[in-house]
């Protein structure tokens, strides 16, 4: 089977996400008793009950997400049928997991530091991210870069999600007062996101240059499949440059529509979204039309795919 996983990233997160799961399966209860150890907090507390306030930090969403892509990955033989991975920024680290790259340890510690890293980023320096709809990819570009004037004034494309789906990050004010140039330039749809900070943007650099520390002295192993990069939407299996990779990613664009169009010229036909939500699936959707989709989520899903096998 031509099937790739997808791994959500922030902002497919729920309350209540993931209980079912840990109420249904032994194996998911032990990994987030393990979880935990390493956090050193009650992430299932956040995770189940809330509030949606504390869930939606970033310190915490993104070791929710995480473990909820594991305890998945761990209920379902999904694996064994893979051909390649892919995950949507923080989405990334659960895919290299799943390729074997990373041991669940090793990566939860990382998904905590990055996640710790970049709430301190957002609340040191005010950054904001904003949905574009409806215009070129190249129009995005040529728009930013009129507008990137520097300390104070940054914004960029973060996020290719789908053909004529961009999101842009940068500094919150200069974010804000941007918007409506896009507007006036044929945007459809211009929306703030909330975030709690520029993510993939050049106001993470101090947030990048201490993840790469924890990065380089973490072992990676060569991927069992080629897992498909944010930074250039192409399919890597080195374990050198898989880590060069996760490192360039929190300053540098989220190449989405390129990392789906890879896929479908190496004949990749198949796509299943691992984790909370259907963002992953919307956007193969408008950007492959012909590619077959599904995805697991809920301790429901999990039973489907453990009858049909894969």
């Amino acid at each position: 089977m031509n099937l790739a996983l997808l791994f959500s990233g922030q902002g497919s997160q729920y309350v209540g996400m993931a209980k079912d799961l840990v109420e249904s399966y032994s194996v998911a209860k032990g990994l987030i008793e393990r979880a935990q150890e390493i956090l050193g907090y009650d992430i299932s507390a956040i995770m189940f009950d809330g509030p949606e306030d504390v869930l939606r930090q970033t310190r915490y969403t993104q070791p929710a997400l995480f473990l909820h892509e594991v305890l998945l990955l761990n209920v379902t033989p999904v694996r064994t049928t893979m051909r390649a991975v892919a995950g949507h920024s923080l989405g990334e680290y659960s895919a290299l997991y799943a390729a074997g790259v990373v041991s669940f340890e090793d990566a939860l510690q990382l998904v905590q530091l990055r996640a710790t890293l970049m709430f301190q980023a957002g609340e040191a320096i005010p950054g904001t991210m904003a949905a574009i709809v409806g215009l070129d990819d190249d129009v995005v570009r040529e728009i930013c870069a009129e507008l990137n004037g520097g300390e104070g004034k940054v914004i960029v494309p973060a996020n290719f999600n789908s053909p004529g789906q961009i999101v842009v990050s940068g500094s919150a004010q200069h974010v804000r007062a941007s918007m409506p140039v896009f507007k006036e330039r044929g945007a459809k749809l211009v929306k703030e996101l909330q975030v709690s900070g520029a993510f993939h943007s050049p106001l993470l650099a101090e947030a990048e240059s201490g993840l790469a520390q924890k990065i380089r002295s973490t072992s990676f192993n060569e991927a069992s499949v080629p897992v498909y990069v944010n930074v250039t939407g192409s399919a890597v299996t080195s374990a050198d440059e898989l880590k060069d990779a996760a490192i360039r990613q929190l300053t540098s664009p989220v190449l989405w529509t390129a990392t789906m169009q890879s896929m479908w010229n190496a004949g990749i036909t198949s796509y299943r979204e691992v984790g909370p939500g259907k963002v992953l699936q919307g956007l193969i959707k408008r950007t492959l039309s012909e590619a077959t989709v599904d995805g697991i989520d809920t301790a429901a899903d999990v039973q489907r795919v453990n009858e049909e096998g894969a």
